[in-house]
């Protein structure tokens, strides 16, 4: 049985047109499509028999075939600040975490964001992050992707139906560069009037820098934000702390940051986490304002979440603070990154793989 559901379509990897081109090779009206994908994109529902302008047969005969989403929720844990984390069992018993965050007032959020994962694990092996500690699996579907907002999204509508996710941000689990086809094709499915209809504008990409991956993101017309992982300023550092940068080093990112700066005009974001004694100096500071020459850049620096395995501590708040300072006074437009879930390890690098877990909790 678990078989023949592993070979069901998903109903999350189709667009609108495609869904409509397949239901008419089945003989089932295209009209259907748009009335199967209110119930589930706007109504939240993931089963067809809780479509009730469908047929009890046509009900069936999509059962057969078609699964809604390709994952399903196996835990649920919330902060203290209201940050939500899932951890996603898919239908091959892998898993991934996704978290919900909200900003401003709980009853009134400004903003509702999910970090989505795009791969089961991570090959990347930056020294300051949980998720590589397993390896890497696999690239997760458009489907996969989609079904983490979805999943949110009906949780969402049981505190209040007007709550929408108003942001994504692809920044769980795993290089989205890596898996280059599928993000893109759920980015495009994210902005669909009929499926999310979340603005480009509100939707960002982070990348430990894969260059010929920025360069071919720049020529596919999505206003959306490119975060950079940057986390060092020399070469020397930013090898130990992620071996991608013996691939791509510092220069060649950065010309191909500017490459797509050129071409797109859009702003880039620099993430770079602050490690206590590592890379938090007056001169990183000096090094990081030079990078940002040039181009329209606005530095996000990210307060170290606790990985036990990496041995790194986190900067003290005030030489943060000076850091930051620094940037600004040279014209740089800086944030420090709001600490969302912590306690419930789901900030920035602390999500992991399912064997991570006890049996039990899966």
């Amino acid at each position: 049985m678990e078989h023949k559901e592993n070979q069901k379509k998903t109903i999350c990897d189709f667009t609108l047109d495609q869904l409509v081109s397949e239901l008419e090779q089945k003989n089932i009206p295209g009209f259907r499509a748009k009335q199967i994908f209110n119930w589930v994109y706007d109504k939240g529902v993931t089963e067809f028999n809780q479509m009730t302008n469908l047929s009890q047969q046509l009900q069936f005969q999509l059962a057969e075939s078609y699964q809604i989403m390709p994952i399903a929720i196996s835990k649920k844990q919330t902060s203290s600040d209201g940050t939500t984390k899932l951890l996603y069992k898919l239908n091959d018993d892998e898993a991934v975490e996704s978290v919900l965050m909200t900003y401003g007032d709980l009853s009134n959020p400004e903003r509702i964001t999910v970090c989505v994962s795009t791969q089961v694990g991570c090959g990347m092996g930056c020294s300051f992050c949980a998720t590589g500690l397993g390896g890497y699996k696999r690239n997760l579907s458009e489907g996969e992707i989609l079904g983490q907002i979805l999943g949110f999204q009906q949780a969402l509508k049981e505190i209040d139906n007007s709550f929408r996710v108003s942001n994504v941000v692809y920044m769980g689990m795993g290089e989205p560069l890596l898996n280059y086809d599928n993000v893109v094709k759920s980015i495009r499915m994210l902005n669909a009037k009929e499926i999310f209809n979340i603005s480009y504008r509100r939707i960002t990409v982070s990348t430990c820098g894969l260059v010929p991956q920025i360069r071919s993101l720049a020529h596919e017309d999505l206003p959306i934000v490119l975060a950079i992982s940057l986390h060092a300023t020399t070469d020397s550092l930013r090898n130990q702390l992620m071996p991608i940068n013996k691939k791509y080093p510092l220069d060649q990112l950065i010309e191909a940051c500017r490459y797509y700066f050129n071409q797109t005009g859009r702003k880039l974001t620099f993430e770079y986490i602050m490690l206590d004694n590592i890379n938090d100096y007056y001169a990183d500071a000096e090094r990081l304002a030079l990078l940002t020459k040039g181009f329209s850049v606005n530095v996000n620096l990210i307060p170290f979440n606790q990985v036990n395995e990496s041995g790194f501590k986190r900067s003290d708040r005030n030489r943060v603070n000076k850091f930051a300072g620094y940037l600004k006074q040279q014209g740089v437009e800086t944030v420090i990154r709001e600490e969302k879930g912590g306690d419930i390890l789901a900030a920035c690098g602390q999500l992991r793989q399912a064997q991570q877990y006890n049996r039990g909790d899966i």
